[in-house]
């Protein structure tokens, strides 16, 4: 199947073609043509899987009609409106806006915590046709009134069973509050909790379900491996690994960001170059981190699950755990890393004796 199959307009199928992509991937097969009969979707997706562009070109298409070059804000209302659990995807997400829209004339802007606010309001009082966002900045910014919501036609709650596991569902229940009752809703979310299943009955009508990976499952392309060593030779065997395989780009996933610090700063004394991002650090130290990362200046990011959630890297080979996470859809989560795009990659966890139920749990 190609794109112009799917009965995009041709500014979107240039814009696809621009960005190097002739296939839809499944989760775009089937979402893009639902979304454009105006249907509500749950969409069960890992990362990986292409369903940025699965609810972002039809939504571009849907919103086309309205594209002008007016300066009036009154004449660019937030029509579409993204949220997303952390900074890094919301700025993903809004990349993939700008370069997927980039033949129309639509605006749209990204805003989130940690940085000021004063450039997002002004961006916001200019008028905004997609506003994709993080849901406490949202609400800050609804509270300055420097945003209305009363015109969404397009609602996309992306990564939910993130949002849900950082305790976003007050806030979320919240921005529903303000949104027309008559609107498209779409989620996604790369499990299915109870919870999960609750908001897809509050804010979903009738929705039609797009499955693309079996539930929770890892990514097929991932090789996954486990060595056994006690917490004392932990440091010394990731060293040793990323020396001895070559590693040229390695994620290390940590639990707690104190932790991930002191692992980046013993691995640069060992002579590796490291860098951690975790959420105490600043946005601008975040993304410094990753554009080190992305660009080969540092070998090893040393992140928490948290900060992982929007990190997106075309070729990443290695996932290394440093510790199992405390929940086995963190585990997916973590490695979903790795092997995308059709490429394979590696998961290798390091396991303590006191990590052996976790390792269970995993397999």
């Amino acid at each position: 199947m190609t794109f112009a199959e799917l009965n995009l307009i041709p500014e979107l199928q240039r814009a696809v073609a621009d960005e190097g992509y002739s296939e839809p991937t499944p989760i775009q097969s089937k979402a893009i043509p639902a979304v454009l009969e105006r249907r509500d979707i749950m969409g069960c997706a890992q990362t990986g899987t292409g369903k940025t562009a699965g609810f972002t070109l039809p939504m571009l298409q849907l919103l086309a009609p309205y594209a002008n070059t007016s300066p009036s804000p009154a004449r660019h209302p937030v029509r579409a409106l993204i949220l997303t659990p952390t900074r890094e995807l919301a700025a993903q997400v809004a990349d993939s806006v700008r370069g997927y829209g980039k033949h129309l004339k639509l605006r749209s802007t990204v805003v989130y915590g940690g940085i000021d606010m004063t450039p997002q309001t002004k961006a916001l009082r200019e008028g905004v046709d997609i506003l994709v966002a993080t849901p406490g900045r949202l609400l800050d910014h609804v509270q300055q009134k420097s945003v209305a919501l009363g015109q969404v036609e397009i609602l996309v709650l992306d990564e939910a069973d993130r949002m849900l596991d950082m305790g976003f569902l007050p806030d979320i229940r919240r921005i529903l509050a303000l949104l027309p009752a008559q609107r498209q809703s779409l989620l996604f979310s790369a499990t299915f909790s109870e919870d999960i299943k609750k908001l897809a009955n509050q804010m979903l009508r009738s929705p039609m379900m797009i499955e693309v990976a079996r539930r929770n499952a890892p990514a097929e392309l991932v090789d996954h491996q486990v060595y056994e060593t006690p917490v004392a030779h932990k440091r010394a065997l990731l060293a040793h690994l990323i020396r001895t395989r070559d590693m040229k780009q390695v994620l290390v996933f940590l639990r707690m960001k104190r932790d991930c610090n002191k692992l980046a700063r013993e691995l640069v004394r060992d002579g590796i170059n490291a860098t951690a991002i975790h959420s105490d650090r600043t946005q601008a130290e975040r993304e410094q981190a990753l554009s080190d990362f992305k660009e080969g200046r540092a070998t090893v990011l040393v992140a928490t699950d948290i900060a992982a959630r929007g990190i997106d890297i075309e070729e990443l080979p290695f996932v290394i755990n440093y510790e199992l996470p405390y929940t086995p859809e963190d585990y997916i989560h973590r490695i979903g890393r790795t092997g995308r795009a059709g490429l394979p990659g590696e998961a290798i966890s390091l396991v303590c004796e006191d990590e052996h139920r976790l390792l269970v749990e995993v397999e």
